[in-house]
């Protein structure tokens, strides 16, 4: 007992050995279903770190939910407010889980890299609509021209874009957290 205690104890100074020497937060991005909410929360558990999470924070701030706001402002009214909550962020050993659209505002995704390690959660288009089931509620910004596919596809190379590192988190939440630590 006493000997995994040891471990445990190690690793973790290996751990915050590390998130010390890197930029002092890590961003995600990625699409909806990608999991960077819930890899977000174990993130900000181990590292010790507060979880952002700007889907919340844009709610809490305009007092309504992003499929509200995008009802009554439209997919470029709710990606301005977006852009506007990014980019005055201050991060400070934070956790930033990013909507899914961060990624159409150059102005915030450079503040975001500049301040923050990002990390840009793959996962297959098949795989979303197996964790997704339902975007219509879901206050996702996108044309309304546009159908979900081909706003994944145009995503794709912007999450690559400003991305430093890509983790593809397609297996259990502890191997994505492991991959993104070993990043560090």
């Amino acid at each position: 007992m006493q000997s995994s205690m040891l471990f445990f104890k190690i690793l973790l100074n290996i751990i915050y050995s590390k998130a010390r020497k890197m930029k002092n937060s890590i961003s995600l991005i990625g699409m909806a279903g990608a999991g960077k909410s819930t890899v977000g929360r174990e993130l900000a558990n181990i590292l010790n770190f507060r979880l952002i999470d700007s889907d919340a924070l844009i709610e809490e701030q305009q007092g309504k939910s992003l499929q509200k706001i995008l009802d009554d402002e439209g997919y470029i009214g709710l990606r301005e407010i977006e852009n506007s909550v990014l980019k005055n962020l201050h991060f400070k050993e934070i956790i930033l889980s990013t909507g899914g659209s961060a990624v159409y505002s150059d102005e915030a995704m450079k503040h975001i890299q500049q301040n923050s390690k990002v990390i840009f959660l793959d996962v297959s288009f098949g795989e979303i609509l197996e964790r997704v089931p339902s975007f219509h509620d879901r206050g996702f910004a996108k044309a309304p021209s546009q159908s979900i596919e081909d706003a994944f596809e145009e995503r794709q190379e912007l999450y690559n874009k400003y991305s430093h590192h890509i983790v593809r988190n397609t297996e259990d939440l502890h191997s994505c957290v492991s991959k993104i630590i070993d990043l560090l």
